[in-house]
Order: C-alpha cells, then structure tokens, then sequence
C-alpha cells in the first residue's frame, strides 16, 4: 500500500492515474482512506475533476477535513465555481466546522458567479471563527472585495490585519490602481518598497500605471518605470511595457512611448494595438497605418481591438481611402463581421470628412445595431458642414434611440444648425423639430 501510494503522488499523466486507480481495485486496497485521498488529490492535481468527485463520493470517512477542503480548492482552482460551492453546502449539512483552509476558495467562487452576499457571509464565518489573523485568509477577504472595487472595504480590511505579505500589498496597490485612486496607489507603493523584502509582482505595476495614466501624472510614471527598470532590467514582461506605452501615450509623451516600444524584446498582439492607438491618439495616422502594416507583415493577425484602433486612427487624421480600404477587409481579409465599433470609427471618418450621405448610406445599413454614438458622430458632421438636410434625420434618430440624454440637447443647441440655417418660426409648429427647438431655446 505505501507503494501505491507513492506512486499515486507522484503520477503526471492521466493514463498513468488510471492504472494506477485500477491497480488499487485489484489489490483490494479500497476502500481505504489514505489511497482514496491520494487519488482525490492526483485527480485533482490533473485537472480531472469528474473522476476526482467519483473517488469523494465513495469516501466512507465524511468527517475527513482535509478531503472536503482538496474538493472545494480544486472546483474553485479550476473555475467550477458553482461546484465548489454545492461542496461547501453539501460540507455545512453534514456539520462540520470550516477551518482556515476551507474558506479561501469560497471567496474565489463567490467572485466566479457574481454573489457577493456569498463573499460577504464568508467574511462574516472568517470573523466569527477569528481566522483573521492567517494571512491566506485575509487575503482572500482582501481579494474579494478588490474584485468587486469596494476599496473602502478592502482599506478596512488591510487596516485590521494582524500580518501583512507582499501578496497583501499587491492586491492594495492593485484595488487603489483600479479606482484610478493614482495618489493611494503611489502611497502604497512606495511604502510596501520601504519595507525591504516585498516584491511588486507583474500584474500590480500596469494597474499602477494605469492609474497614474487617467490623473495624466507623469512624474508618478517615471517613478514607477524607474522601479521597473531597476527590478526588471530594460527587457520588461509584455503586460508592464503594453502599460508603459498607453500611459505616456495618454501622458503626451509620444516618444517615450515609442522608445519602451523599440526596448520591447516580445511584442504581443496588444502591444502593437497600443501602439497604434497612440500613434492615432496623437494625430499620426500615417505612422500608424505603417505599424499596422508592419505587424501584419511580422505574422500578426489583428482582432477586432486592433482594427477598431486603426480605424479610430484614421478617423482622427481624416485618411479617408486607407479606413475605407481597412474597413472592407475586415470580412474580406480577416475573417469576421465588422462590429458596431468599426461601423461607428467609419461613421465618424466619413462624417468628419463632410461624407455625410454616404455616412448616413452605412448607418441605415445596420440599422439593428445602430448606436446613439452613431448618429451623434453623423450629427456633429452635419453641425461641421452646415448639413441640415442630414442633420435633420440625424437628430430625430438620436432623439428616438437616447431620449433621456442631456448630453444630445447640449450638441444640437451648441451647434445651431437647425436653428441659424433653418428658416424657422416659433409659431409654425409644422417643423419636424419643433418641440425639440422650443425646449432648447427655452433652456
């Protein structure tokens, strides 16, 4: 048996797990405890959760902890959040205790269906049982709620905790980076580096970064891009330089973003996406239809993101014929459907370029998933080129799609097409917008 069970824990394949399962039924070693867990966690280890649940329901000793928790962690481990859950339900009616291995998972799941009242009740065990102070656990709790960007929550946890890791300061730094709290994030940042001995892990510094991006903050970039060239060297992970690009791209700082770019030794597909859009952001369309190019070229094949960006690039610097020619080889050249955001990119450029016919030619062509940004795009043209005949058609379908939007009202009465180039008389109310105008006016 001790031989078996040796090799139960140091199997790696399935074909070899079920010999060795087989090779239990022959000896007659099962049922047996210690066998019947070491190939619940060899299953599990394998990922083979269904054979994995076979061996815990034939388990005769229930009150076995350590089995129950190897059940959940796996389901949870393996995103079979719902599962992992009705082991837990099946766990409380056989009434047993939770211990502090039981619950960390718990939390994963309540984040995998969405219900953050399972979260909350297990924050609630966690207290009650006073496991607060093992780190894996508040940790979980921590993680829960800076999934669910409740970043008071998770302040009070953090303030509460008897032991701190660098797992501990990530999720903070990460929590804070989401809720583009820049100020926070730095704070936590370079308190955990003050500390000595905590490592700022690759998923946290583009979530800080991120965060300095939206507050335009670039002296807090080149504090961060300074820890990550002194952690990392210039040869940085993918996630890090993709964020480096995007905020000194929205920090105005083109040529920084193009020189992490040029240092970047793996490209992903994302990496040339952001690229693209800096260029387009910046007004360089020209640039970024040769990146664009270039990719293509290197073997990358764009996905809807990237053509959403080359097009929105072209767009902005009014190259007409070449977002033309993306757009009609995105089902040509690619593959797949054009999505409402390419349609919307091509509204624009047409509307920007006084192509407003056309523009409303395309729009009445997808007319099931037609936008209000759409029509907004094609309403601004018209404000642009005095259009009122388009204008006009533009409005009353904004009109009908956003009705509640304020913001609709502001841009027909900012624009005045309807007002200074319409011949209208307060009193006729025969105008198709007249009810419309008269509120605006009144306003």
């Amino acid at each position: 048996m001790v031989a078996l069970s040796f090799l139960l824990r140091s199997c790696t394949a399935h074909s070899a797990a079920l010999q060795c399962h087989a090779q239990s039924f022959i000896q007659g070693l099962l049922p047996n405890s210690i066998i019947q867990t070491d190939l619940l966690l060899l299953y599990s280890k394998l990922g083979l959760l269904h054979e994995a649940r076979k061996v815990f329901d034939k388990m005769l000793d229930r009150k076995n902890m350590y089995s129950w928790n190897v059940m959940i962690a796996s389901y949870a481990q393996n995103c079979m959040y719902a599962d992992a859950l009705v082991v837990f339900r099946e766990f409380k009616f056989c009434g047993l205790r939770p211990d502090h291995y039981t619950l960390p998972p718990l939390f994963k799941a309540s984040v995998g269906v969405d219900d953050s009242s399972i979260g909350s009740t297990c924050h609630g065990l966690v207290i009650r049982l006073g496991y607060e102070g093992y780190v894996v656990v508040a940790n979980s709790v921590l993680e829960f709620y800076v999934k669910y960007g409740a970043v008071s929550q998770a302040c009070c946890v953090f303030s509460n905790m008897l032991c701190t890791d660098s797992v501990t300061w990530n999720l903070m730094i990460l929590g804070f980076g989401r809720a583009g709290l820049c100020s926070n994030a730095m704070h936590c940042f370079r308190e955990m580096l003050s500390l000595g001995g905590m490592r700022v892990d690759f998923m946290t510094l583009p979530s800080v970064l991120n965060a300095c991006g939206k507050e335009g903050d670039l002296l807090k970039v080149r504090e961060v891009h300074g820890h990550v060239v002194r952690s990392f060297g210039f040869d940085v992970d993918a996630a890090i330089g993709n964020a480096l690009i995007d905020v000194y791209g929205k920090c105005g700082c083109l040529k920084d973003s193009e020189k992490v770019f040029r240092t970047m030794h793996f490209l992903n597909l994302v990496t040339w996406t952001t690229m693209i859009s800096c260029y387009g952001a910046h007004g360089k369309g020209e640039e970024s239809l040769l990146l664009f190019k270039k990719m293509v070229d290197e073997g990358f094949r764009p996905n809807p993101v990237t053509l959403t960006a080359i097009l929105t690039s072209c767009s902005r610097s009014g190259l007409i014929d070449q977002g033309k020619q993306i757009f009609s080889s995105i089902c040509s050249d690619y593959g797949f459907e054009p999505t409402v955001e390419h349609y919307a990119c091509m509204v624009d450029l047409l509307s920007r370029r006084g192509y407003l016919f056309e523009a409303l030619e395309l729009l009445q062509s997808v007319k099931s998933s037609e936008t209000g940004s759409m029509w907004g795009a094609l309403l601004a043209g018209c404000v642009m080129h005095k259009n009122v005949e388009v204008g006009e058609i533009a409005a009353h379908r904004l009109f009908q799609l956003e009705p509640n939007n304020a913001s609709n009202y502001i841009a027909l009465s900012a624009g005045s097409i309807l007002l200074e180039e319409s011949t209208f008389d307060q009193a006729d109310l025969s105008h198709p917008l007249a009810q419309m105008i008269c509120k605006i006016l009144i306003i």
